[in-house]
């Protein structure tokens, strides 16, 4: 790894040398694309004459995928080097995505659609996700947490914000077909930009980790047992899936709570969802810039878990009791996203848990965040989205456990910041 480190390790800003902050564009932009039809594709299979449930079906089976992938991410990073898996997450997304297009939606071939769609949900996290590791592998680490959240910064900012607004300038001058084809440009520009940048430690990784079938394999089994071995990385897994299971389930019962009984339009609920997406962004590097300087632990036990358990009830309770004030609405939305960010250096600890098989260790974190994406709305679907209060009570309660679980972290190496000279020098 020292080569590695110092390779990245030149004169920038907190450690963002030139490399790096292309390689975060690149997210950026990559990430951009493939947000672009999350706001309007539900709708669009309905005007296609599906089905409300056949909809979500083509979501669930994304979920799945995109779960599936966000694990190999972390597993193949170490069996082939992040740049070979980052290549096959950009050609997976573009062949699919062209095949959605072409064989499914127009079409109007659901079964493609499920099969496409699908199988694209592999693309996204080999890409993103594999440039993730490949961060947690090659930066020093007393800077990790900083990095980390630019990384965050990125992803969020590309499918979160401009990949949702996007649409709405697009959608008026390009149609629905139009707009999913455009998004070809962002992936493509992305995923090439990506690609180039991620040149260190990627070859050092695979010469160390494919010389045999064996080392493949075995690298592949450390996925699986490292939880065994290592109960930190299983630990860091589940605060990863309390991290956005609550940010999932939102989307679900929030815009009927926001709309139907405290009275927003829902131009009005986007806005305030919108908001909390794009102060996200910007704590996220924070967060991480704070992390490194007074303890990864202690932010996300403090403002991660026990902040967002309590910004989760204002979330619920605050517009109940001030009614249609927007600017109510948008603060306490804004209040969640500030500490949703603070799970950030979450990536950050696992190198100091597990130095020797960290692409391993960061597919538990990873299959963490995939895992969130349907355990979110399954709460909901079970306790019913009407029961808007047992909900919200439900995800503060998940992010109260999560801080009591955060607690069997404190006796890691990412509280000795002050020895990683030692890292840094290999």
């Amino acid at each position: 790894m020292s080569n590695s480190s110092m390779a990245l390790n030149n004169k920038g800003v907190e450690g963002l040398n030139k490399k790096l902050t292309w390689g975060i564009i690149a997210v950026f932009i990559f990430m951009v694309g493939d947000g672009v039809e999350q706001a309007f594709l539900s709708k669009y299979l309905v005007d296609l004459g599906f089905t409300v449930g056949e909809a979500a079906l083509v979501f669930s089976v994304y979920g799945i995928t995109l779960t599936i992938a966000s694990w190999l991410a972390g597993v193949l990073s170490e069996m082939f080097g992040p740049r070979r898996v980052m290549l096959a997450g950009l050609l997976i997304w573009v062949v699919f995505h062209i095949g959605l297009l072409t064989f499914g939606l127009e079409a109007k071939n659901y079964g493609i659609i499920l099969l496409m769609y699908g199988f694209r949900g592999f693309g996204y996290p080999l890409f993103a996700l594999s440039f993730y590791v490949w961060i947690a592998k090659v930066v020093p680490n007393k800077r990790l947490g900083t990095i980390m959240g630019w990384f965050w910064f990125a992803y969020a900012g590309g499918l979160g914000f401009i990949g949702a607004y996007y649409p709405s300038f697009s959608i008026p001058k390009l149609g629905y077909m139009g707009t999913l084809w455009s998004a070809l440009v962002f992936i493509i520009l992305g995923g090439i930009l990506g690609v180039l940048m991620v040149k260190s430690g990627a070859r050092q990784n695979l010469q160390e980790s494919t010389n045999s079938e064996k080392g493949k394999l075995k690298s592949f089994l450390k996925a699986i047992t490292i939880v065994y071995e290592n109960p930190k990385i299983g630990v860091v897994g589940l605060l990863r899936t309390i991290n956005t299971t609550a940010q999932y389930g939102f989307v679900v019962v929030l815009p009927l709570y926001f709309t139907s009984v405290i009275g927003f339009t829902i131009s009005q609920w986007l806005i305030i969802w919108g908001s909390m997406s794009a102060i996200n962004m910007f704590f996220c590097v924070i967060w991480g810039y704070v992390g490194d300087r007074f303890g990864r632990r202690f932010v996300i036990t403090w403002f991660g878990c026990v902040g967002s358990a309590i910004t989760t009830l204002l979330f619920y309770y605050l517009p109940l009791a001030f009614g249609e004030v927007f600017w109510v609405a948008i603060m306490v939305s804004m209040l969640y996203g500030v500490t949703l960010a603070a799970f950030c250096p979450l990536g950050a600890l696992v190198p100091g848990l597990e130095s020797k098989n960290t692409g391993a260790a960061m597919s538990i974190l990873n299959l963490g965040a995939g895992l969130s994406t349907f355990i979110g709305p399954s709460i909901v679907g079970l306790i019913g989205g009407e029961n808007v209060q047992a909900v919200m009570w439900t995800f503060a309660c998940l992010y109260i456990v999560g801080a009591f679980l955060s607690i069997y972290l404190k006796a890691n190496r990412e509280e000795s910041i002050n020895t990683e000279k030692e890292i840094i020098a290999g």
